[in-house]
């Protein structure tokens, strides 16, 4: 009901500060999401919404060897019945969560799973029931998966996961999945060939996922040889310009914490992706409001370019990442040697400039 009301509000009040902010504070005040930080569990709301039921789940994300994932379709007689979603199912009573997801994966599947890590956590909430999932990686399995409780099974190719008709949590755990591990963002006061120079070696050295980032306005021709050079290397260029416009050539854009309060929506098709910069827990869940992919978390440590900044640091970090439904990035003084201790707070890696 609360949750509700909250879309209600969001789809009518203007984009105005004022009423942004009393949006904000709605969803911050409706959250069920509560993670306690020693043990990455989800536990229910201390508040429950009234006539919700509760449910823990854990679930699977499986891999063949040519690194397709395994999606199961949900039958007719099941709750949201004929929708597509990752292997899993209910965690019973006095069970673990490590054990549920055997016992599920055995029963659904006819595997036996041998190494599993925790990936990610969220919640979900339908009209008249509230989802805690636990999303593992099986780094090993034992069988051939088949559906064994008559269910369709699928291995599918991690760019056509959207063709199908997928739970609405699907969406989340596609962008943890397909998201890369670290991104670079192009420096300030560097010329155009400098630019495209430090790109091309980005591009050489791995780089997956670029932010083009200017603080005045950027020549559109120069914007449209930037965006060539990566679709030719096939990585996603993501854009953090002034004066946005969101028709830019581009995969997607990155919104400042001052356009991400702004909006009231998304502002952007789904099929282009959409980021936002975060420092808060009221940010981290607007960031959600407004159907954001991804967001970033900043300052995590003491950075060079903004000495005089207070940094989260890490016990602050794993807070808002285990707040949080998306693949959270974290930045500021950040680099490749920071990765595994990125991992350790389940965040998606890590961004960054000069150390990227």
């Amino acid at each position: 009901m609360a949750l509700t009301l909250l879309f209600y509000l969001q789809e009518s009040f203007a984009a105005s500060n004022e009423r942004n902010q009393i949006v904000k504070w709605l969803f911050y005040l409706c959250k069920c999401t509560i993670v306690t930080r020693e043990t990455h569990q989800v536990n229910a709301p201390s508040t429950p919404i009234i006539n919700t039921t509760i449910v823990k789940a854990v679930v699977g994300i499986l891999r063949n060897t040519k690194g397709e994932i395994l999606i199961a379709e949900r039958r007719q007689d099941q709750f949201m019945g004929g929708y597509w979603e990752l292997p899993g199912g209910k965690i019973k009573a006095g069970e673990s969560n490590e054990a549920s997801l055997a016992r599920e994966l055995k029963e659904e599947l006819g595997v036996e799973i041998s190494a599993s890590n925790l990936m990610h956590t969220m919640c979900h909430q339908y009209p008249n029931k509230t989802v805690y999932l636990w999303i593992y990686a099986i780094d090993h399995f034992d069988g051939k998966a088949r559906g064994v409780e008559g269910q369709n099974i699928v291995w599918c190719p991690t760019e056509k996961l959207n063709d199908f008709n997928l739970l609405p949590t699907m969406k989340a755990i596609i962008h943890k999945i397909c998201l890369p591990n670290h991104y670079w963002i192009t420096p300030e006061n560097e010329s155009e060939d400098v630019l495209l120079e430090q790109l091309r070696a980005h591009i050489n050295s791995g780089s997956e996922l670029v932010q083009l980032r200017a603080k005045t306005v950027l020549d559109l021709p120069f914007v449209e040889c930037f965006y060539q050079t990566c679709q030719d290397a096939n990585v996603k260029l993501i854009l953090n310009t002034i004066d946005k416009t969101f028709r830019e050539p581009c995969d997607g854009w990155h919104l400042t914490t001052q356009e991400l309060l702004s909006l009231s929506e998304r502002p952007c098709a789904d099929d282009k992706l959409l980021g936002a910069s975060t420092h808060n827990i009221e940010e981290v869940e607007y960031a959600e409001i407004i159907d954001a992919d991804y967001i970033s978390i900043a300052p995590v440590e003491l950075t060079k370019s903004h000495p005089n900044t207070l940094p989260l640091g890490w016990d602050k970090a794993k807070e808002l990442v285990e707040i949080s439904n998306l693949p959270v990035y974290l930045l500021g003084g950040m680099s490749l040697q920071n990765l595994q201790r990125a991992y350790s707070i389940n965040a998606q890696g890590i961004a960054g400039i000069s150390t990227i």
